[in-house]
């Protein structure tokens, strides 16, 4: 018996890279899954056969987070497959691609996030988890620069961390927990990708100043298990680049319990 057993769960953005590879995790524990993508509905249903050729359950869900109608899709989807939602993870972020507006980041990486958990609010459970993905360059902006490039990416999720962090109350009423976990930059990621062609060499440079980066298999593995941790609500999970925990972040870790 996984300790999801006969429980549901949502990943967001699930259809390639962390997300899938947190949904492979979560069914395997027994969890029933929807895998969210925005378009490509051929990767999504990979990660769906892939779930279900090692016993477990999950479903593909077409759904844009940025769109009014996108975050109770997910939910409707939860309840009708798995019959409840208990597990939210929040791994949808974006912003650097071309051709989207303006004010995309924002969109996707703050507001999108906050819809998605109140739509879910209404249907999870006492004891449910909420995790929250992020990236060290985004947790610890305001005190750690980072590559230009990303700088209003790194903004904008860190504007969505407060904005769900500014919901704690609401959620302890309710007795459901949210989690962030932090990483630095990882392998293989459509981010890390984007950043290296904006900026040669970047993911190279980091590596060498980490001295190593997860890969995305790994950091998966770190985001499923805030899942189902024995942590308090509001805890922050940080994975790799132990530069960035040094005494100069301190100020700016301090708002957020360990």
């Amino acid at each position: 018996m996984g300790l999801l057993q006969g429980k549901a769960a949502i990943v967001t953005g699930s259809s390639r890279g962390i997300g899938a590879e947190v949904a492979r995790f979560l069914a395997a524990e027994g969890a029933g899954v929807v895998v969210n993508y925005r378009q490509k509905a051929p990767r999504a249903n990979k990660v769906v056969a892939a779930i279900e050729a090692d016993g477990g359950r999950a479903v593909a869900v077409g759904a844009d987070l940025t769109a009014a109608e996108g975050p109770a899709a997910l939910v409707a989807a939860a309840q009708e497959n798995f019959g409840g939602l208990d597990v939210l993870v929040l791994n949808a972020s974006g912003g650097m691609e071309t051709g989207v507006e303006e004010d995309y980041a924002l969109k996707l990486n703050r507001d999108a996030q906050v819809n998605m958990l109140n739509a879910a609010l209404d249907v999870m459970p006492a004891g449910s988890r909420v995790v929250f993905v992020t990236s060290h360059q985004a947790h610890f902006i305001r005190s750690v620069p980072t590559m230009p490039e990303y700088e209003a990416v790194a903004l904008s999720k860190r504007a969505g961390e407060d904005a769900l962090r500014a919901l704690l109350p609401q959620l302890e009423e309710k007795g459901i927990s949210l989690v962030v976990v932090s990483g630095d930059m990882i392998e293989g990621t459509v981010t890390a990708t984007l950043l290296d062609r904006a900026n040669p060499g970047a993911i190279e440079a980091r590596r060498e100043e980490a001295g190593r980066l997860y890969s995305v298999q790994e950091f998966g593995a770190e985001v499923a298990r805030m899942a189902t941790a024995d942590v308090p609500s509001g805890h922050t999970e940080y994975v790799g680049g132990a530069d960035y925990l040094s005494a100069d972040a301190a100020a700016d870790r301090a708002g957020d319990p360990a």
